[in-house]
């Protein structure tokens, strides 16, 4: 009896150690004011200046509104067709 209640809390205790180790993906959509989006893997903080809008990641844009989507590794933003790294 004792060893099969040994047993179920160490397997409870691995099950809990695994939960605790898997996170979540965590993401965002950014947009600027030419119509352009792209995934970023956080919502950063981007000044004002750029005009880059950030989305929640299960956001999509209406039936009468017009973006594409431009996709490019690294934090930074499109502006003009040019990825700005920063």
């Amino acid at each position: 009896m004792i060893r099969s209640s040994m047993m179920a809390a160490t397997a409870f205790l691995g099950f809990g150690a695994l939960v605790a180790s898997t996170s979540t993906a965590s993401a965002a959509i950014a947009c600027n004011a030419e119509g352009v989006c792209w995934h970023v893997p956080r919502a950063y903080a981007y000044a004002p200046a750029y005009g880059v809008v950030v989305h929640p990641d299960h956001w999509r844009w209406g039936p009468s509104e017009h973006f594409v989507w431009r996709e490019h590794p690294g934090r930074g933003f499109w502006r003009g067709g040019v990825w700005v790294k920063f």
